[in-house]
């Protein structure tokens, strides 16, 4: 594992968001949804591709808070371009179970 500095980790904006739209992404080349997150007013909606499918519906992703990181610049991932990177984490059979703040936080607050 290589270490950083504190500067280093000072510069990733991982912020709170909820998921105000999930659709399936037809043209990725492996089982994605693309999301919109509303992160409010200061940082606004932004759009990211997630391999989420195995674990998570699209009408349950609707309303749910998530981390992401919105300080990416945008990747282009077929015919979207992604703005933001939802985080999550590698269970035991390899799904991606999505990293979420335990209460209901503000939209755009920062990880403290």
């Amino acid at each position: 594992m290589k270490t950083i500095s504190w500067q280093d980790f000072e510069q990733v904006e991982l912020r709170v968001g909820t998921i105000i739209e999930a659709e399936v992404f037809k043209q990725a080349h492996k089982p994605a949804y693309q999301l919109k997150v509303d992160f409010g007013a200061d940082i606004g909606i932004k759009k990211s591709s997630a391999q989420i499918t195995e674990l998570y519906s699209t009408d349950e992703l609707i309303g749910k808070q998530v981390i992401a990181v919105v300080n990416f610049p945008p990747k282009q991932i077929g015919p979207m371009m992604s703005e933001c990177l939802v985080t999550g984490f590698y269970d035991n059979e390899g799904a991606v179970v999505l990293a979420v703040p335990d209460k209901s936080c503000k939209n755009g607050a920062k990880l403290g």
